[in-house]
């Protein structure tokens, strides 16, 4: 097949003499036309550590500062206002056990990345959980000297996502799609305030009684100290 060759839609035009716009529909009906569409999808790798802290999965996510309700909720579009600026849920899940430490922080710099990195290794340390090692991508924050040294002084290695491969830390993406679902945009709330005080409750709901779709049980199952805390 002419497109299987990496033929453009022009040069495949040009070869079977057909007109420009009706390859073009051909190959979108049979989704042939897009460059990724030619590479042959992987299958899914799935992986689970054996312990709590032998991997923790560390991503960020930006959120609009809410001003008002959001179109997420009406259903129209100018519902934030020009200007109101973002805020960014800093996230941090063990790979083993699915637990979840999170912080709506105001920025993603290597200062705001590290000290979350910081606190989220003593949370799950006060938890029993000793950290190994942590996976990130590869933001210009989690690439910085900072943010290494914060791994060197609690004695975590630093791995990264291959480029272009984020499915390596999915762990930490699924996270993020569930909160997104479950808290940030679920309830129309009036300010960020109320948004990130929100978060408190959902995530004590996520850790300790929601069960988890991989592991058939809450997170919190299976970090012994975690679920003594419960409350």
């Amino acid at each position: 097949m002419l497109r299987r060759r990496k033929l453009t839609a022009v040069a495949v035009s040009s070869e079977i003499s057909t007109p420009r716009s009706t390859v073009g529909r051909i190959l979108r009906r049979h989704r042939l036309s897009r460059a990724r569409d030619l590479e042959p999808k992987e299958p899914p790798r799935r992986y689970e550590h054996e312990a709590p802290g032998d991997l923790l999965h560390l991503d960020t996510k930006k959120l609009g500062r809410i001003d008002g309700i959001g179109h997420r909720i009406t259903g129209k579009r100018p519902g934030r206002k020009q200007g109101s600026g973002w805020e960014v849920v800093h996230v941090c899940v063990d790979d083993h056990s699915r637990v979840a430490y999170v912080e709506v922080l105001a920025d993603e710099k290597k200062e705001t990345t590290a000290a979350f990195l910081t606190r989220a290794i003593e949370w799950f340390a006060r938890r029993g959980v000793v950290t190994r090692r942590i996976l990130t991508d590869n933001g210009s924050a989690y690439r910085s000297r900072l943010f290494a040294a914060a791994c060197a002084a609690l004695g975590a290695r630093h791995g990264f996502t291959r480029p272009y491969r984020p499915r390596t830390n999915g762990k930490a993406e699924r996270f993020i799609q569930s909160a997104l679902h479950e808290w940030a945009y679920r309830l129309p709330y009036s300010s960020s305030d109320e948004r990130t005080f929100a978060l408190s409750g959902w995530l004590h709901f996520y850790n300790h009684h929601r069960n988890h779709s991989a592991i058939g049980a809450p997170p919190a199952s299976r970090v012994n100290n975690l679920v003594s805390s419960d409350t």
